[in-house]
């Protein structure tokens, strides 16, 4: 079986929009909104591929409209293509997400993509009247209505979880043919053989640790679409997480470190437990073979063409701005993703 690893690698950052404290200041809702339009415009000027926003419905996050949010960016950016990094269409209804990005689409002149998952919080489910023992089911039919929303203008569909669609118009369709669509995947195998199985682009999730631990989810995938029949050249495994880039390892670690302790501090202190690792402790994770991409250029490059030989992935994209990371060190970052690591890799790959 024959993997396609496609020369044009991707690069590109998202966010999740958190206002968390940040010592003891907290950034205004208006504040952070802005803060994210502003990378998306650093991201487009400094020759990025991709800009993603995460849906949450939470007090701590500004994303919860995150489609309004990327129609604001779409009219202030040129060439960057706009992605959710996670639509949470288990507790939304796939007619009113597709109306959006189609939408969208339009208003980026065909410049939308969209990543569908079930999130990391749970609070959707009781805000939008979602039953959590349905969790599974909820997702796999809200994603055979948005496929089948792909294909056809007039739709006529039912199910058991949403009222029944019989011969409907659904409008706007985009600007391209179809919305590129992908599956957000954490660590769950039976995710990646969906994924595979539908032929749908998969977007996987990575923080930290080893990536051969993960290396299972992309064999299934491959295998998965291989044995549904669908071409493996035409289907694309991305690569996001936690990242920073600065000019030297020790610098992205002692930049990095103390807005990645106040995110996770914060997260784990509501579940009450207790996170911590040293300064020292990350160093090591500058390395090749190690999932945080933290370092230097030529650091996190290395780690990209590693993950690539595993994966046979073609998109990396990063979450610069966690835990109240400083706009003007987000600017450097992009800068350097931009201008130093993406052609390291693309070099690398051409060579091959």
């Amino acid at each position: 079986m024959e993997i396609s690893k496609q020369s044009s690698f991707e690069f590109g950052i998202y966010s999740l929009g958190e206002r968390i404290p940040d010592k003891s200041h907290v950034k205004s809702e208006e504040e952070r909104i802005s803060e994210m339009i502003q990378m998306a415009k650093m991201a487009d000027e400094a020759g990025l591929d991709v800009f993603g926003i995460g849906e949450h419905h939470r007090p701590d996050f500004v994303t919860s409209s995150y489609a309004m949010i990327l129609a604001g960016i779409a009219r202030e950016t040129s060439q960057i293509k706009l992605t959710s990094s996670l639509s949470v269409i288990s507790t939304a209804d796939p007619v009113r997400v597709y109306e959006d990005f189609a939408t969208l689409d339009l208003l980026s002149k065909g410049r939308t993509e969209i990543i569908v998952g079930r999130g990391a919080f749970l609070e959707s489910f009781s805000m939008f009247g979602a039953d959590l023992k349905h969790y599974n089911q909820l997702f796999e039919e809200k994603l055979e209505l948005f496929m089948r929303l792909q294909e056809n203008e007039n739709v006529s569909w039912s199910g058991r979880f949403r009222s029944p669609l019989e011969n409907t118009s659904i409008s706007p369709r985009p600007y391209q043919e179809k919305l590129p669509l992908w599956i957000g995947v954490g660590g769950t195998p039976e995710s990646a053989v969906r994924a595979g199985r539908l032929g749908v682009n998969m977007a996987l999730g990575l923080l930290a640790g080893r990536p051969e631990s993960v290396k299972h989810l992309t064999d299934l995938y491959w295998a998965a679409a291989h044995e549904a029949g669908h071409n493996l050249s035409q289907l694309r495994v991305s690569v996001t997480g936690h990242a920073y880039v600065a000019e030297t390892g020790e610098q992205a670690v002692e930049e990095f470190y103390p807005h990645y302790m106040n995110y996770f501090g914060y997260f784990m202190k509501e579940r009450g437990q207790n996170f911590f690792v040293s300064k020292e402790s990350l160093h090591p994770q500058r390395t090749s073979n190690q999932i945080l991409a933290v370092g230097s250029a030529e650091e996190v490059a290395e780690k990209i063409l590693y993950q690539h030989e595993l994966f046979g992935h073609s998109r990396f994209m990063g979450q610069f701005d966690m835990g109240g990371q400083s706009l003007a060190n987000v600017e450097k970052a992009i800068d350097l993703l931009a201008n130093k690591v993406a052609p390291i890799v693309r070099n690398a790959l051409a060579k091959k």
